[in-house]
């Protein structure tokens, strides 16, 4: 049997606020694990860095500007209809004030309180990463 999914690559971006604080996005209900919580992103395009990416896509669904971000954790996972490489950065400084500009709630929340079962599968990693490096 042939593995015949394609590898979607994504930039993650897992922005912190000044009181620590984590924003997240809830995906919509026509979208590949729709109804579930995330941290924003999106497809890295193959002309662009994974940075350059990150600060497109935030400008994108977000309207923030990011000014400094590092790697945080690559994770790997398959679905069953798709596989993804996420690239995940920590965002520390960024200028703006987010809103959902394609339409999705985003919310600010605490990293103790994440729940796992609110998130798509492959974000579970990044809660796990998280939690162990204490950025609460």
């Amino acid at each position: 049997m042939s593995n015949t999914l394609s590898t979607v690559h994504v930039a993650v971006a897992v922005i912190l606020n000044s009181q620590q604080q984590v924003l997240l996005s809830l995906r919509q209900a026509h979208q590949h694990q729709g109804g579930l919580w995330e941290f924003p992103g999106g497809k890295v395009d193959d002309t662009e860095t994974v940075f350059d990416a990150l600060v497109r896509e935030i400008d994108e669904e977000l309207g923030i500007a990011i000014i400094e971000a590092e790697p945080l954790i690559e994770i790997s996972h398959d679905y069953n209809d798709k596989s993804v490489r996420l690239d995940v950065w920590t965002v520390t400084k960024f200028h703006g004030t987010e809103q959902g500009r394609e339409g999705q709630e985003v919310k600010w929340q605490a990293i103790s309180e994440l729940n796992e079962k609110d998130f798509p599968t492959a974000n579970v990693a990044i809660i796990n990463e998280l939690k162990r490096r204490a950025i609460t």
